[in-house]
């Protein structure tokens, strides 16, 4: 590692949405920004969360000055409470963004151990050799920031998340007067969200949302349940007051959801909405009287909406007549899930309504215009696209060289690259990957054999044969066998033949390897692969038990049958 000049080293969130991680360095030390998860998919079966490998910077980590929080979205903030403690560090956030940091923190018994400095927007800052400050940026969650890293090279502006609304409702529009402050005052380089760089024209407001929502839920005969992204106060205001100009009781279904209306009360927002009536209490409430806030848009499993949609939800239920909105997007990869959900609700007599066919979602990242704009505030010399997949990363790119931004990166994890002096530089690279965080296992990586063996059962399920022998390599019974999963054997020639060919491999084996367990194993998962005559594409995982009987115990259990 150099440590010339001022660095850049991205440990997630480029070539990727979720799991963001950004390192500045300068004199040899380091500055963070955000440290954020991701959820797994099916690659990934028993876990839920990921995290960024951050070996690295936990290798330095006696040089790692400081952690800046743009905002409190778990691909931004969620790993802090999985990795703190390797890290070290003091943390910077806003009121709101130090709450619901709080909140993790408590559950994992780090509060009070991890120093949090809480900033407001445009209040100076030091983290180690770099002057900071905060600049508010709307977004889709309270008091997102761009971050402002004042070095001897020139500024640095970090975007976070963002979008342009006149009408947030929550907190106060993007602060434009310092984004053209700044570029007037001359900015190094942008290093800013490419989400929906694709996405003509602009990405709406929130004020628009409320209107069509109150308009929507007024509109309904029976129980309503809207269910959104928790972390969107705004979107949980515009919910309760389209609740209460319905006549209708709120009720919150599901943890995040409680969470994130008491970090908000705690940061000064949500002052004067509804009470909100206990879910144990909303049974006993007409259908036509109830809206139900929820989480789970997104047909996370054991969120709120996926237990109220099967029935296992203790105290909260769905009749035919009901009304369920998805007030979201879909994140990618999430298709297949949300569609089983919808159809399991309609299937029940639900109506769905989604963003596909009313109005009852805007995004928080800026679309193209929104992009350009930015660009024309800051006029940055250098553009450096994040927050994105590569082809994001790369339409991003393209379109600043339009705008007339000489100089562009394009950025992968683990990338180092010296911004300046002169011309932006790749001078090294440095490990990275994903780390699950798994109940049994612990934080593994997500490349261990553990995982790639949980695939197979998924895919190929599992065939047990338990074997009892002398102790020099006869077979006393006949194989028993057990498959679970995708191998079915419930036709008894099957299993007649399969016995056989487990026999006929431990009979061509020579004495001294019947003698051996390893050896038979082997040889009896080439039996059971021949016998059911299995192809390339089916492997299913085959595990060999073997037990010997000596000569002394032999005798002794033929004495005791006779």
């Amino acid at each position: 590692m150099t440590d010339d000049g001022l660095l850049l080293v991205p440990l997630g969130g480029t070539g990727e949405i979720g799991l963001n991680v950004m390192l500045y360095g300068l004199n040899g030390r380091w500055l963070m920004v955000d440290c954020g998860i991701t959820f797994a998919d099916e690659t990934l079966p028993g876990v839920e969360i990921v995290l960024p490998d951050l070996r690295f910077i936990e290798a330095n980590a006696s040089k790692l000055d400081g952690l800046v929080l743009t905002h409190a979205h778990e691909d931004h903030y969620g790993a802090v409470a999985y990795v703190w403690e390797r890290l070290g560090c003091p943390v910077w956030c806003t009121p709101f963004t130090a709450a619901m940091l709080r909140n993790k923190l408590q559950e994992t018994r780090l509060l009070g151990r991890v120093p949090i400095n809480v900033v407001e927007p445009g209040q100076p800052f030091s983290v180690g050799p770099f002057d900071c400050s905060l600049v508010h940026m709307t977004h889709s969650i309270a008091e997102s920031s761009a971050l402002v890293l004042d070095t001897p090279f020139g500024k640095v502006v970090h975007s976070g998340d963002w979008k342009l609304d006149p009408e947030p409702l929550v907190g106060e529009p993007t602060d434009i007067a310092t984004l053209e402050r700044l570029g007037d005052g001359g900015v190094l380089a942008l290093v800013s969200d490419s989400t929906n760089i694709f996405n003509p024209g602009t990405s709406g407001s929130e004020a628009e949302v409320r209107a069509s929502l109150t308009e929507l839920i007024a509109k309904q005969p029976d129980r309503v349940v809207v269910t959104t992204f928790a972390s969107n106060v705004a979107r949980i205001e515009s919910v309760m007051l389209a609740a209460e100009a319905a006549g209708r009781e709120i009720v919150l279904a599901g943890r995040s959801m409680h969470r994130v209306v008491a970090a908000a009360k705690e940061a000064g927002y949500l002052k004067t909405m509804p009470e909100v009536m206990p879910e144990r209490h909303a049974a006993d409430l007409p259908r036509d009287r109830v809206v139900i806030l929820s989480t789970g848009c997104q047909g996370e499993a054991r969120a709120a909406m996926a237990r109220m949609a099967n029935g296992s939800h203790p105290h909260l239920r769905l009749d035919p007549g009901d009304t369920v909105i998805f007030s979201s997007k879909i994140i990618p990869g999430n298709e297949r899930i949300l569609y089983n959900l919808h159809n399991q609700l309609v299937r029940g007599g639900v109506e769905v309504i989604t963003e596909q066919d009313h109005f009852v979602h805007v995004s928080g990242h800026p679309c193209r215009d929104e992009v350009g704009q930015l660009y024309r505030w800051l006029r940055p010399q250098i553009a450096i696209p994040v927050h994105g997949e590569s082809r994001h990363l790369h339409e991003h790119r393209r379109f600043a060289t339009e705008l007339g931004i000489k100089r562009t990166v394009e950025l992968a994890n683990g990338d180092m690259v010296r911004i300046a002096p002169g011309e932006p530089e790749h001078v090294d690279d440095v490990p990275v990957g994903r780390i699950a965080v798994d109940a049994t296992a612990g934080q593994v990586d997500t490349g261990a054999d553990v995982f790639r063996e949980r695939r197979r059962l998924m895919h190929n399920g599992t065939i047990f044969v338990s074997l009892v022998m002398d102790d020099v390599g006869s077979l006393i019974a006949d194989p028993q066998i057990t498959a679970i999963g995708s191998i079915r054997l419930a036709d008894e020639g099957a299993r007649t033949t399969l016995v056989e060919a487990i026999v006929d491999a431990i009979e061509d084996l020579a004495d001294w390897q019947a003698a051996e367990d390893g050896r038979v194993i082997e040889a009896v998962r080439g039996g059971v692969r021949r016998g059911l005559e299995l192809g390339r594409d089916k492997r299913p995982l085959i595990e060999v038990q073997v037990t010997r009987l000596n000569a002394e115990t032999l005798s002794a259990l033929e004495g005791a049958a006779s």
